[in-house]
């Protein structure tokens, strides 16, 4: 019997089965990445520009197909799989730029005392193999947000998936070596834990770049060694609708930002915090919205929330709702289950011991919580062992920037959603939400060493 089996989330139907790679194919792929050290150095950076540039010009050919695979493995919505594609066009996009612009500095040595009549030449170099790993939940855009990055910067790549987006990575991985990537550039790979912990800790990774969950990413630290790590982690995130906000965008950005993707996004707005000013007016808007949300089949275009990743996935929301509900929350409009799918939530009086709130849920559930002190919202945001982003509703540039000075988060996004994300910006969170920051430029200098010449 295979290793694993990928199921379709919605329907149960087996989509494929494989074996993981053993640690012996997992050395021979990184010794063949070393040697692709030297493939990447003849490269220059106007090709690797070109072949990028490339990629996300074949990648939006066959963004159907791909966003097809995306839709039967993870079991995300057919229109939020064609997003997820256009934004990683982006990406790739963004990473073909950047790669011509990569720059450096010139500093004066007699710029202090005493003088020394010399010129360091600073430039950004290549770590050398980059270890990149992805979650489930945005196969192709984490994936993009890795590769074109690392490959920009004149890294090779071993690539580990999840184990359920075998068939949409190895879609990205053929399309990486029709644009012109080396095979010996960058390589998939799928191992079980043992074989991926032994390249965690392998001499040959020079750079270890994960998206995921706070568990792995502390295993991943301790095998690593002195390796450069840049994490991007879990988001516990708050959405605040104060007195003076826009009610409609509020709630808009509520239902795109919590229940898209079934609200399996570290990004997700997972507090929603409404002043007491406007909270039964925002509740009874957001109440009326969720209910016109089509629930069910993720592969018919009219569906916005499709089932949980899988079963254990869907027990965990269902019984975070429960314990809610045990601790006084009162359910406003959903609750029900069919199969992996959980019908998008809406609670109300959420005590913020709750788990549902107190941890990061990954499923489409709303906790309101009421607020009258500004204050209070801050503290319980910064009680929270993740710092991811924030978002705010307020016409008050005061209020903005007090959130912004006072929020231990990477991000604040005003009039907008935690879960705003431009593919160019930084990314990334404090705490346990990770270390380092993603978007492209940003990235390219994590996966970069500083190398000086004194002349």
């Amino acid at each position: 019997m295979a290793d694993y089996q990928i199921l379709n989330p919605y329907n149960g139907e087996l989509l494929e089965s494989f074996d993981f790679d053993t640690e012996a194919q997992v050395a021979e792929k990184i010794a063949l990445l070393k040697h692709g050290r030297a493939t990447q150095k003849a490269l220059t950076a106007c090709r690797r520009s070109e072949i990028l540039l490339r990629l996300a010009e074949l990648l939006r050919e066959n963004s159907e197909q791909v966003a097809r695979a995306i839709c039967a493995e993870t079991g995300k919505t057919i229109s939020d799989s064609r997003i997820e594609i256009d934004r990683a066009c982006n990406t790739l996009l963004a990473s073909g730029m950047e790669a011509r612009m990569i720059s450096g500095e010139a500093l004066d040595s007699d710029a202090y005392s005493p003088a020394r009549g010399k010129i360091g030449v600073v430039l950004w170099k290549p770590i050398g193999t980059v270890l990149c790993i992805t979650p489930f939940n945005f196969p192709i855009n984490i994936a993009a947000h890795k590769l074109g990055p690392a490959f920009a910067a004149g890294n090779t790549i071993l690539f580990k998936p999840g184990p359920q987006n075998l068939s949409s990575a190895r879609l990205l991985v053929d399309l990486c070596y029709q644009a012109g990537i080396p095979e010996d550039c960058l390589q998939l790979a799928v191992p079980d834990i043992p074989a991926t912990s032994f390249a965690v800790a392998h001499r040959e990774i020079h750079c270890i770049n994960f998206t995921g969950g706070t568990a792995a990413a502390n295993a991943i630290a301790a095998q690593a060694g002195y390796k450069k790590m840049l994490f991007e982690l879990g988001g516990n995130d708050p959405l605040i609708v104060m007195p003076d906000a826009d009610l409609d965008a509020a709630v808009n950005a509520t239902i795109n930002q919590r229940f898209a993707t079934a609200g399996q996004r570290c990004t997700a707005a997972k507090r929603l915090f409404v002043h007491a000013q406007v909270f039964e007016q925002f509740r009874d808007k957001l109440k009326a919205a969720t209910e016109k949300l089509t629930v069910g089949n993720p592969a018919e275009d009219a569906t916005f929330v499709g089932p949980l990743i899988h079963k254990a996935a869907a027990d965990e929301v269902e019984s975070r709702i429960a314990g809610a509900i045990a601790l006084g929350a009162v359910l406003v409009s959903g609750g029900k289950r069919e199969g992996n799918i959980i019908w998008p939530t809406l609670l109300e009086n959420v005590s913020p011991q709750a788990e549902l709130v107190a941890e990061e849920t990954f499923g489409p559930v709303v906790p309101l919580q009421r607020f009258d002190d500004l204050d209070s919202v801050i503290e319980q945001v910064n009680s929270s062992d993740y710092g991811l982003q924030a978002g705010v509703f307020t016409q008050n540039l005061a209020v903005a920037r007090e959130l912004f000075e006072s929020l231990e988060v990477g991000t604040l996004a005003v009039n907008d959603g935690p879960g705003f994300r431009a593919e160019h910006f930084p990314f990334g969170g404090v705490k346990e939400s990770g270390i380092g920051r993603e978007g492209v430029r940003y990235a390219i200098r994590e996966m970069s060493v500083t190398k000086t010449l004194v002349i």
